[in-house]
């Protein structure tokens, strides 16, 4: 790879960085050396990853080349990707974010077998809090993941190790989940492409027969990306090429009614310049020739049913830790919240998210997609939200983010400039139920114009 600029190769995504590898302009294992390379010299900074897989992924490497000169052409083949450190890796024993002592894993997760199935090198695993409770990214464990963009500001979380990674070039995508926004927060942190698919889309358990329903139906599994296209060729990997979304986001949608809020699921102060980056892509998408509407949604029930469900998992998640004493106390405190919660009231929650999934299914002033902020502030400083009172903290960063989850439909996040200090700001586009494919249609017109592929954090 003699010819080949390190940096440009470490920011050219998968599917950059899969054509030079078929091209043969650079090696599965050049191209993991490269990888690794740049997790040494930068992550005792970022704190992106918590295990890196540095022989098996050798190993991996080597034999994705001879399947490469074999002509193999499997959609992943050599590229590689990390994990989050709550999904299963065979002979891994993944943290869940705490200090407990976990057992090792007999078999990947259905997700990371799809992924290894493609020719996926699988990297390493990812940090995220404990129980992928919050919108942040610190643990006791751990220690703060942080921003590539702004050291000093959270990368998002639940899957900040995840952004971080992909942000900074040591992986082109890596794996990500979402119970109130842990795809798309983060991406919007780091600024990335993040999309939560329909609920129901990707595995979360150790098979297709194995249907885990973490957090009572709100949780989903996806990736973090550089650009749309990447997002599409995982999803479709994922998923089993069922949507196709591949060759979707070839194709431009036809004009669309588009609303936009900035209401949020609990009553919130949207900042400045988060306004102003909606205010932008708006303006785009009408240049677009697309009808833009104001048109707010109806949140009812939906807090309700989330925190209940939301207190209820949490519950669930600690007490098959094998020392669920080896978490932090404001986790501990979210999960006795979650046991004085009676199964009448997890019903009654069941019972309106249901509602509000069939009420949202339509779009607000009859729209095709909906368009709101995705956080209502920039990132913000590592270790604001602290001690018991990070529940509280933490609903404030998500009333954009939740409501989605309790739905099931299909949202995504993408890039939409920068902060005056130079932090990421997003916007996130909400579909009807199965329509991710309009999402990143739209996504893709976005980034055409926005070009934030171009836009690096300030590292190298």
């Amino acid at each position: 790879m003699s010819d080949l600029d390190p940096t440009e190769v470490a920011y050219a995504g998968v599917l950059g960085q899969r054509a030079l590898l078929r091209e043969g302009r650079l090696s599965a294992v050049e191209l993991l050396e490269l990888c690794l390379a740049r997790i040494d010299r930068y992550d005792a900074q970022l704190g992106a990853f918590r295990t890196v897989f540095r022989e098996r992924a050798q190993v991996e490497a080597a034999a994705a080349d001879g399947a490469l000169a074999e002509g193999d052409g499997r959609p992943l083949l050599g590229v590689p990707v990390a994990v989050k450190d709550n999904i299963a890796v065979e002979g891994h024993a993944p943290s869940m974010g705490t200090g407990s002592r976990e057992p090792v894993a007999q078999r990947d997760a259905e997700l990371v077998a799809r992924l290894r199935a493609a020719g996926a090198v699988i990297v390493g695993t990812t940090r995220l809090p404990e129980l992928a409770l919050w919108p942040f990214t610190e643990s006791a464990t751990y220690g703060p993941t942080r921003n590539p963009w702004s050291p000093g500001h959270t990368p998002g979380g639940s899957s900040g190790g995840s952004a971080a990674a992909v942000a900074a070039g040591l992986v082109a995508a890596a794996t990500a989940s979402d119970g109130g926004g842990s795809i798309r927060i983060p991406a919007a942190c780091c600024g990335l492409v993040g999309l939560k698919p329909q609920r129901g889309r990707v595995p979360l358990g150790a098979s297709t027969d194995d249907q885990v329903e973490h957090w009572h139906g709100m949780s989903v599994a996806g990736v973090l990306t550089r650009t749309v296209a990447d997002q599409a060729l995982l999803l479709d990997v994922l998923t089993g090429g069922e949507l196709g979304l591949t060759d979707a986001v070839t194709r431009a949608p036809g004009p669309l009614r588009i609303a936009w809020s900035v209401k949020g699921g609990v009553p919130t102060s949207v900042d400045p310049e988060v306004r102003r980056a909606l205010d932008d892509v708006l303006v785009v998408l009408h240049g677009q020739g697309n009808e833009v509407v104001e048109a707010a949604p109806s949140y009812a029930g939906i807090q309700e049913s989330f925190l209940v469900r939301y207190a209820r998992g949490v519950r669930d998640d600690l007490v098959h830790l094998a020392e669920p004493a080896m978490t932090e106390p404001r986790t501990r405190a979210v999960a006795a919240l979650g046991a004085r919660m009676p199964d009448v009231l997890l019903a009654r929650a069941r019972r309106l998210g249901a509602e509000a999934e069939r009420r949202m299914a339509v779009l607000p002033g009859g729209a095709d997609l909906l368009v709101l902020p995705t956080l209502p502030q920039p990132p913000h400083r590592i270790g604001a939200m602290t001690g018991l009172r990070t529940l509280a903290q933490a609903g404030r960063v998500t009333p954009f983010t939740a409501p989605w989850n309790v739905t099931g439909q299909p949202a995504v996040s993408v890039p939409a400039g920068l902060t005056s200090d130079g932090r990421p700001l997003a916007v996130q586009l909400v579909g009807r139920p199965g329509e991710e494919a309009l999402l990143l249609q739209v996504a893709a017109g976005l980034e055409a114009s926005l070009g934030w592929p171009q836009r690096r954090p300030p590292l190298d």
